[in-house]
């Protein structure tokens, strides 16, 4: 019997980058490249199938992510946000075989770019009231549901936690935190799924050198940037992660 393996080159030349980008994410430094990983790897096998791949490769780039900012986390931001967050996985789980993958990278996307586009026409000031809680609440599912069905959780979140303005390292903990929670949530679900299967597990296990590797490279690259730099980086992430997804959602 073959190894169950994905052997094709082509997966590995879009797989390689995407698991870097998601490792440097985790790290902190350009949070919202990282959901590019899952639209990457869509080139080359299915959104589902990517997603599962993933998996194993974010539980160690979590684990590694938390181990570097435990000492800057917002606790009770954590506690607001993270109940919604799961209630997030729990919708993605029961819709996942009823709703294409790519009509919820669209709607992602479309909405993350008109976050970016309000913040450039009104632009964020010292005195600025921070977002209510009921949206925080509705940003915090909707990032859970986004992560459950593509590991695209970060621009919902980031739109409601990126106003609150936050120093870098307390955002990076507070995100670290948020994620692992809401990530590990969602073995026990794609394990029903039937997602985790071999051939996809040993697929991930192919590029879990890659993880470490990722986080490793963001946080070097975090603790040298300015606050401000730091911020902008960001939001490029969350243009092009957006534009991406969009891109998918319309030519899907």
């Amino acid at each position: 019997m073959d190894f169950p393996l994905i052997t094709d080159p082509g997966f590995y030349a879009v797989a390689v980058p995407a698991v870097l980008l998601l490792g440097i994410s985790k790290s902190g430094f350009g949070a919202g490249f990282g959901s590019l990983a899952v639209p990457l790897m869509a080139l080359s096998v299915t959104v589902p199938q990517a997603a599962a791949i993933l998996m194993p490769l974010l539980f160690v780039m979590d684990v590694l992510g938390l181990r570097a900012w435990r000492a800057h986390i917002d606790g009770p931001l954590v506690r607001f946000l993270l109940p919604f967050g799961l209630l997030g996985t729990l919708v993605g789980t029961l819709s996942f075989r009823l709703l294409d993958a790519h009509l919820v990278s669209g709607i992602v996307g479309a909405c993350t770019l008109l976050f970016l586009a309000q913040r450039l026409a009104f632009p964020p000031r010292a005195d600025s009231p921070q977002p209510p809680r009921w949206l925080g609440a509705l940003l915090s599912v909707t990032s859970g549901f986004t992560s459950f069905i593509a590991h695209a959780g970060g621009p919902p979140i980031n739109a409601y936690v990126l106003p609150l303005r936050l120093t870098p390292a307390v955002f990076t903990g507070t995100m670290a935190v948020f994620f692992f929670a809401v990530n590990l949530s969602k073995w026990i679900p794609y394990a029903w799924l039937g997602l985790l299967d071999m051939r996809n597990l040993a697929t991930s296990l192919v590029l879990l050198p890659l993880a470490p590797l990722g986080v490793r490279i963001g946080v070097k690259l975090a603790l040298r940037v300015s606050p401000v730099l730091f911020y902008r980086l960001v939001h490029a992430g969350m243009a092009l992660t957006g534009a991406k997804l969009l891109w998918d959602g319309l030519h899907g």
